[in-house]
């Protein structure tokens, strides 16, 4: 058992990408942070060092039993204050020819493992009357992109669950919230034809893309300042879409 004055956050997918930019923010804040991975060891074991007071978790958050690992983890922690659910993947496919194979893997990635970790791990929080929920969801989830209905729809359903899981949890004090981004900065995006990119930013009306450490800055904001903020969706993508 660690210390009961200690601020725990855990970050899903908190080792790269926009994962690790809310990594760094939360650290930066005071908390101490679970690193949670599947498949990024390497890259989990670098930001634990980097950030010195952290810790790591591998788990499989679309099954029960990677849920019930997490969770047995903080217990042994003492708790938890903040939870980021950011682990998602995207499988693009016009909608005739997606897979269902796909659409099962996306759908467990992105929602169900959101819905399994809140429902699971808020119950620290209503034992301690706090705590704050942030799902990362995208700008997709509005507006809709093409090869990218499921993706899209699972997304929209994460801003649908943030909205009821703020109702529910409000009696706790438990503020549950949000973030879409749009088109961030990660390796993933820089793939992407120089084209492409720059049709991307066309659509944009700042002229730019975001960075992973604007979002992290948005989840240190709701993690230790937004006291009256919850249910609510913030997007983040230079004006691309307004909600």
């Amino acid at each position: 058992m660690t210390d009961s004055n200690q601020k725990i956050a855990l970050v899903t997918g908190g080792a790269t990408g926009i994962g690790k930019a809310c990594s760094i923010a939360l650290s930066q804040a005071g908390f101490t942070v679970g690193i949670h991975y599947n498949n990024s060891e390497g890259a989990a074991d670098a930001l634990k060092r980097e950030l010195g007071d952290a810790f790591t978790l591998k788990a499989d958050l679309s099954t029960l039993e990677g849920v019930d690992t997490v969770y047995e983890e903080l217990k042994a922690r003492g708790g938890l204050h903040v939870l980021v659910n950011n682990a998602g993947m995207a499988i693009d496919a016009p909608l005739f020819s997606a897979k269902v194979e796909d659409f099962d893997q996306v759908v467990a990635t992105n929602m169900k493992s959101t819905w399994l970790l809140t429902k699971r791990l808020a119950r620290f929080m209503i034992r301690k009357k706090t705590g704050r929920v942030i799902n990362i969801s995208s700008v997709i989830g509005s507006t809709g992109n093409p090869t990218q209905s499921v993706y899209g729809m699972t997304k929209a359903a994460i801003d649908n669950f943030t909205k009821t899981a703020a109702l529910e949890l409000a009696p706790y004090q438990i503020l549950v919230n949000a973030i879409a981004p749009g088109f961030i900065k990660t390796r993933m995006t820089d793939e992407l034809p120089e084209d492409v990119q720059a049709e991307i930013k066309k659509r944009i009306p700042l002229g730019r893309v975001g960075t992973p450490e604007e979002v992290g800055k948005m989840v240190k904001f709701l993690a230790t300042e937004a006291d009256y903020c919850t249910g609510s969706i913030f997007h983040i993508n230079g004006g691309m879409y307004c909600g």
